[in-house]
């Protein structure tokens, strides 16, 4: 892994700790957890029971936050096919996102449609609904660092239907 992919891991981990325990949440004295990276085929049922349908999902890292009762870090990579777009979707915790390679196009409801780069950022908070997620080119891929900040053992991504 190279050194601006490891500094971007590092801020992201040390964003989403700065920004929960800012929250004042009581500390955890719960076990850490990690696993090691695994893939997973983003058309298959997540193990959560839900289609995911949003990339190639690649989970490097799941982490106990002693610091945040009843919460967990966990890191994702996630790859975008040239012209791939995820379903709408929500993630019910912080998450922050940042662009490894390529572009993509992404809009949480009642925000503006944007794109961000490969360097760029973005954030999505447990309220939002991401209804636009999508590779900005149609013949270069993209990837994500993705970190989220969420309860223990909840699903990262729930995919919505046309009504939410």
């Amino acid at each position: 892994m190279n050194k601006t992919i490891k500094a971007a891991l590092v801020s992201l981990l040390a964003l989403g700790s700065v920004a929960a325990c800012s929250a004042g949440e009581a500390a955890d004295m719960a076990p850490a957890s990690s696993s090691s990276p695994q893939s997973t085929d983003p058309h298959s049922t997540s193990p959560d029971g839900h289609q995911t349908k949003a990339g190639a999902v690649t989970r490097l890292m799941t982490q106990s936050l002693p610091d945040i009762a009843g919460k967990e870090g966990m890191i994702e990579i996630v790859d975008f096919a040239p012209g791939e777009a995820s379903q709408v979707h929500r993630h019910n915790c912080d998450l922050f996102v940042y662009v490894l390679e390529g572009s993509v196009v992404t809009q949480v409801k009642g925000g503006k449609l944007q794109t961000v780069p490969t360097g760029g950022v973005f954030y999505e908070s447990p309220t939002d609904v991401h209804v636009v997620s999508r590779n900005a080119s149609a013949t270069e891929p993209a990837k994500l660092a993705v970190f989220y900040v969420k309860a223990k053992g909840t699903p990262p991504t729930v995919i919505l239907n046309g009504d939410n």
